[in-house]
């Protein structure tokens, strides 16, 4: 079994441990890591994108939720983007108020900030 500290202690510079994911509904426990790039002012395509361009992914709620109670002073006190739509309505996207702490949607063209991330899978 992969270890926090194994993974803490290995991550490249700029990176940043954020904690362990319980897996849900069939997924995999995962260690969830913070890359150290940013980006200001895109819409949630343009956010997803720049984050696989980044060699990761737009957190979901759950990680953005790790990410404000255990990173937060590594983001700006507002707005980040979610990987995850609403459902039914795909064309609101959830993100996470690094001020407040609270979880809100907006539409996709609204113009937010998105941080990327990456999973490392315990073993």
């Amino acid at each position: 079994m992969r270890d926090y500290t194994a993974v803490k202690h290995t991550l490249p510079a700029g990176e940043h441990y954020a904690g362990l994911i319980l897996g849900k509904n069939n997924s995999r426990d995962h260690h969830l890591v913070l890359l150290p790039e940013e980006v200001e002012d895109v819409p949630w395509g343009i956010a997803r994108d720049w984050a696989l361009a980044c060699g990761g992914e737009l957190p979901t709620r759950r990680e953005l939720a790790l990410l404000y109670a255990n990173l937060h002073e590594h983001f700006q006190r507002v707005w980040y983007w979610s990987c995850e739509t609403q459902e039914p309505r795909a064309h609101l996207v959830w993100g996470q108020n690094f001020t407040s702490g609270i979880q809100t949607m907006y539409g996709r063209p609204f113009r937010g900030r998105a941080r990327a991330i990456r999973r490392v899978p315990v073993d």
